[in-house]
């Protein structure tokens, strides 16, 4: 598996395309907005379409989604149930200046913890993350020691959770049981700014590294 990342909307929220080698399909993480700019890049890549992962409801990571499903007809699987406040609010808060006005939508398939979600040849495992937001997830592929973690944790940082339901101890745990147990090897891709590796986070992140901790 190979992943392009096309960043999008006024936030540089970094969409991800998942693609399988052997079978050129390809899944798209998080479309949040910029349709003909994400269409431009699978067309580029000659891949076809399979599905559309979500790691939570806020409008940069989700925006265009229901766009993507209707325009190429692949199901939309994630986040956790919990984030549809979330999407439900996107009639309001897609009308951002550089955003795209955009309906709420169901996906197809909401995700738990444990679960999987695939593509082509491809399978990730799925880790709900709280915090940021209640609903968000991460999906970890293991063949190729990669996550994408949306925002719950940045080169240096962690994501915000001053949103509403979001919690601070709550994203803390996730990311010190959850994710830095997959290995300091695994690289992840944040949602928005440069990649990073788990065991560099747990030396210099100064919310979540070790030395936090003792």
């Amino acid at each position: 598996m190979k992943c392009a990342i096309v960043p999008v909307t006024p936030y540089q929220q970094n969409c991800s395309i998942l693609v399988c080698e052997n079978t050129r399909r390809a899944a798209l993480v998080d479309p949040g907005g910029e349709l003909p700019r994400l269409r431009a890049a699978l067309e580029q890549l000659g891949v076809t379409l399979e599905k559309v992962f979500l790691t939570h409801g806020h409008t940069d990571h989700c925006g265009v989604a229901g766009l993507v499903r209707e325009e190429f007809g692949v199901p939309i699987e994630g986040p956790q149930r919990e984030d549809k406040f979330w999407i439900d609010r996107l009639p309001v808060s897609s009308q951002r200046p550089g955003f795209t006005p955009v309906d709420a939508f169901e996906p197809d398939r909401w995700l738990e913890d444990g679960d999987t979600v695939s593509f082509g040849e491809q399978t990730l495992q799925v880790l709900h993350c709280p915090g940021h937001t209640p609903g968000h997830v991460v999906f970890f592929h293991e063949g190729v020691r990669l996550a994408l973690v949306g925002d719950v944790l940045f080169q240096g940082s962690i994501g915000r959770t001053d949103f509403p339901r979001g919690d601070y101890d709550t994203l803390i745990n996730a990311i010190r049981t959850k994710l830095f147990p997959l290995g300091d090897d695994v690289a992840f891709i944040p949602g928005h700014g440069p990649t990073s590796t788990f065991g560099h986070e747990r030396q210099h992140n100064s919310f979540v590294g070790d030395a936090h901790f003792g």
